[in-house]
């Protein structure tokens, strides 16, 4: 069941470099006008084909990004866990959504309004930069992602939703078989042999909703690996 709130995210707004940097005035409109929007596991929180109403950063929990043909088969392209934003370039162009926004567990997703957002770009040079550099990092997980699926094996897969590519090097992720498998388009039986051959190898160690990486660099040279195994 979705919600919607207006009280402020003081915590995470005040871990943004930019924010600082903002004249008062317009520190001040973007916390009092990002509002939160909160829904359960397995909840379109954000619908395709919807006006986009700004730009989003997941406060807690973890969502799926995805898109669904024309004969109901989905595609699920990204996975956004506590912390980070997306939907930039939604945010930048006068269009509607091209992919809906789904809760993998509990989730809380803050909004800045488009005019904040344009705002924001029109007047703030350290704002600028860093959307500059979360663009990139979405650019280089796309690329990343078009590749695995299409010449990277299961395990490849899988490895690729456990890299730093994605966690930003953390070494235990809070991450269910169930959620990975989402994200990597796999089955929860093919994510689960894929983990229990990692195990074996001492690349990760697997427990009850969370997966702690061992072995990075062993991780990491998977995702250049040729063949299948």
């Amino acid at each position: 069941m979705l919600t919607f709130t207006h009280r402020t995210t003081p915590i995470f707004l005040a871990s943004q470099p930019w924010l600082a940097r903002l004249p008062h005035t317009l520190r001040t409109r973007v916390v009092d006008e990002v509002f939160t929007i909160k829904g359960d596991k397995g909840d379109v929180l954000l619908r395709a084909g919807e006006p986009v109403k700004g730009w989003y950063a997941v406060l807690s929990g973890l969502v799926k990004l995805q898109t669904q043909a024309a004969d109901g088969r989905l595609s699920v392209f990204l996975g956004v866990a506590a912390g980070d934003w997306f939907g930039e370039g939604s945010a930048l162009k006068s269009e509607n959504r091209r992919y809906e926004v789904v809760a993998l567990r509990e989730t809380a997703l803050m909004c800045m309004p488009l005019e904040v957002f344009e705002e924001l770009r029109a007047t703030s040079l350290e704002f600028n930069q860093a959307l500059v550099v979360q663009m990139n990092k979405r650019l280089s997980q796309s690329m990343a992602v078009i590749e695995a699926g299409r010449v990277g094996s299961p395990q490849q897969r899988v490895a690729l939703y456990l890299s730093r590519l994605f966690w930003h090097g953390m070494k235990r992720i809070e991450l269910s078989q169930e959620e990975l498998g989402h994200l990597a388009g796999l089955s929860r039986q093919t994510v689960n042999k894929v983990l229990q051959r990692m195990q074996l190898d001492g690349l990760v160690a697997v427990n009850f909703g969370r997966i702690t990486i061992l072995d990075e660099p062993a991780l990491a040279a998977l995702l250049t690996k040729t063949g299948s195994d």
